[in-house]
C-alpha cells in the first residue's frame, strides 16, 4: 500500500507549518544597565529602582546551548529572538563586531539544532544614548534604517524570517499613554501617534534594506491583537495601502471602511468598549469627521479632539520598491479586548486584602482560545493573499516570595497549550492560512521591570543569593507544559487530532 495512503495520517495543519517559542534579547540574554553593561533605554529606570533590576536574566547570551536544547527537546522547529541594538552599538558610532559575532554563532546553534531562527530588530528597546523619547524624533526611522542596514548582511546568511518592529502599538501605548514604560508618559496622545508614525516608518524603510539583501526574506511588523481599530488594524491596513490598490487621495475614506469593517466583525460588547473606539478614532490622525458614526455632534468632538500628526509612513509606503510592506500579517494573541485591561478598584485578591488599582494585572488577564480563532478567520478574510504568523501567544502566572499563585480562573498551561493548538487547527480547517505558531515563551523572563509574571514553559528558580539561575523541568506552577506543549506538537503534526482532547 502507499505510504501516502489513508494509513498515513497528515499534520491538521498546513504544509511546512513552524511551531516554536519566542524571546526577547532584553529579557533573556542578562547583561544590561549594570556596570560597564550595554546600556538600553530602560537603563535609568533600572539604576533609579524604579523597576527592578534585569541582572543575569536568564542567562541566555553567556549559556545559549541549555535554551536551545530545551527548545529542541520539546519539539520546536523554530525559535525566536531580537538582536539588541544596544548590544552592538553600545556607545554612539561604536560598533561591537564581537557581539554580532556571537549572534551569528547563536544563530549557527539553532541552525545545529534543527531550529529555524526569526530574527526580530527592535523590540522595545534602543540604546540609551539615544534619549528615551527617541522615537519621538523625526530622524528616529532613518537612524534605525542605518542600524538595519549595518547588521543585516552578517545574520541573512541564516535567517530568512524577520520581525522590524516588535508590537509599534504597545510601543507608544505603553511609553506615551499608560506611561508604564520608558520615557513614562501618560495620555500623551498626540505624541503617541508621532511614535507609531516614526515605527511604521521604520519597518517599511527596514523592510526596504532587508529585501535588498535577501530578496527572498519574509518580513512582518507584529501588532498586538486588539479590539480597537487604530490601536491594531490600522497599522497595518496602512502598510499594506499600495498593495490593496489605495491611492494617496483616498486614504482617509479607505480607514473609515476598514474601521467598520473591524467593528462589524467584533462589535462592542458593553458600553465602556463602545466609548474606548471612540476615543481612539477621535483622536486618530486617520479617516474622516465622519467615518466612526457620522453626526454633526461627532464631528465636532473629533475636530475638538484631533490633533496634527506625521504622516510619513504614507510617503514611505508609496516609495517603497516594494508593492507590499509586509510578507505576512504577524500577530501577537493575549487579550485582544481593550476595555478587560481595565478594572473596577477594590477587588479581593488571592493574596488577601483588595486591589485599588484600576488597572487588571496580566495574571488576571481573561483567556480566549477560541476567539483566537475567529480572529485568525477575520485577518484571513481582510489580507487573503498574506499568510498569518501568531509570533506571540501565552498566559502569565504570578510568584510571589518565591510562592506560585494560582490563577483566579483556574487556567493552567497546559490547557492553555491545548486548547489553543486547537483553535489553531480550528482555523485551518476553516482555510485561514496560519503558517507560524511561536509560544511566549520558553522560560519565565524579566517582564519589561518585574520578574513576578511567568511565561514560561520551563520555570526559573532565582533564590540563589549569588544571582545564579536554575531551570525547573515544570513552569512555575508546577505544572508539566514543557510535556504537554511536546506531545501536542507531536500529535498535531502528526495529525493525531486527540491530543486536543482531555487531559492527556
Amino acid at each position: 500500500m502507499p505510504a501516502d495512503s489513508s494509513t498515513a495520517r497528515r499534520s491538521l495543519l498546513i504544509e511546512g507549518f513552524a511551531v516554536g517559542v519566542a524571546t526577547a534579547g532584553y529579557q533573556i540574554e542578562g547583561g544590561y544597565n549594570g556596570d560597564g553593561e550595554p546600556a538600553n533605554n530602560w537603563y535609568s529606570w533600572e539604576r533609579s529602582g524604579r523597576v527592578e533590576r534585569s541582572g543575569v536574566a536568564c542567562a541566555f547570551w553567556s549559556h545559549p546551548e541549555e535554551v536551545l536544547d530545551r527548545a529542541a527537546g520539546i519539539g520546536c522547529t523554530t525559535f525566536r529572538l531580537s538582536v539588541e541594538w544596544a548590544r552592538v552599538e553600545p556607545e554612539p558610532g561604536r560598533f561591537d563586531g564581537a557581539a554580532l559575532d556571537r549572534y551569528v554563532e547563536i544563530l549557527e546553534m539553532c541552525a545545529a539544532r534543527g531550529l529555524e531562527p526569526m530574527i526580530t530588530l527592535h523590540h522595545f528597546t534602543h540604546p540609551a544614548f539615544l534619549g528615551e523619547e527617541f522615537w519621538l524624533r523625526p530622524g528616529s526611522p532613518d537612524r534605525f534604517a542605518r542600524h538595519v542596514a549595518r547588521i543585516v548582511p552578517a545574520l541573512a546568511p541564516h535567517c530568512r524570517r524577520w520581525v522590524t518592529v516588535n508590537e509599534p502599538n504597545i510601543v507608544m501605548l505603553m511609553g506615551w499613554i499608560e506611561g508604564a514604560h520608558p520615557p513614562g508618559r501618560r495620555a500623551a496622545f498626540a505624541d503617541a501617534f508621532c511614535v507609531l508614525d516614526n515605527l511604521l516608518t521604520a519597518h517599511v524603510l527596514a523592510a526596504d534594506v532587508i529585501l535588498a539583501v535577501q530578496p527572498e526574506a519574509q518580513v512582518t511588523s507584529t501588532t498586538s491583537s486588539s479590539s480597537l481599530y487604530e490601536h491594531d488594524r490600522l497599522l497595518t491596513d496602512l502598510l499594506l495601502l499600495r498593495s490593496a490598490g489605495i491611492p494617496a487621495s483616498d486614504v482617509d475614506r479607505y480607514i473609515d471602511e476598514r474601521r467598520a469593517l473591524h467593528d462589524a466583525a467584533l462589535p462592542p460588547p458593553h458600553v465602556g468598549e463602545f466609548a474606548l473606539r471612540r476615543l481612539y478614532a477621535a483622536v486618530s490622525p486617520y479617516g474622516t469627521s465622519r467615518g466612526a458614526g457620522g453626526g454633526p455632534v461627532w464631528s465636532r468632538f473629533r475636530s475638538a479632539a484631533r490633533r496634527p500628526a506625521p504622516r510619513r509612513v504614507l510617503d514611505a509606503v508609496y516609495a517603497s520598491p516594494h508593492a507590499c510592506t509586509l510578507g505576512a500579517v504577524g500577530l501577537d494573541w493575549y487579550d485582544p479586548i481593550a476595555s478587560h485591561a481595565l478594572q473596577v478598584p477594590g477587588r479581593r485578591n488571592p493574596m488577601g486584602g483588595r486591589d485599588w488599582s484600576a488597572g487588571r494585572p496580566i495574571w488576571d488577564m481573561p483567556v480566549h482560545a477560541d476567539g483566537l480563532r475567529a480572529w485568525c478567520r477575520t485577518e484571513s478574510a481582510l489580507h487573503p493573499a498574506l499568510p498569518l504568523w501568531v509570533v506571540e501567544n501565552g498566559m502569565a502566572t504570578r510568584v510571589v516570595g518565591g510562592r506560585a499563585v494560582a490563577r483566579a480562573d483556574g487556567w493552567d498551561r497546559p490547557r492553555f497549550l491545548r486548547e489553543h493548538f486547537a483553535a489553531l487547527v480550528a482555523a485551518a480547517e476553516e482555510e485561514a492560512p496560519v503558517a507560524v505558531y511561536l509560544h511566549w515563551s520558553l522560560v519565565d523572563n524579566y517582564e519589561w521591570g518585574t520578574y513576578e509574571p511567568r511565561f514560561g514553559i520551563f520555570g526559573l528558580d532565582r533564590s540563589d543569593p549569588s544571582g545564579a539561575v536554575r531551570w525547573l523541568d515544570t513552569d512555575a506552577a508546577g505544572h508539566d507544559a514543557a510535556g504537554a506543549f511536546a506531545h501536542i506538537v507531536r500529535g498535531v503534526l502528526s495529525g493525531d487530532r486527540s491530543v486536543l482532547e482531555g487531559d492527556g
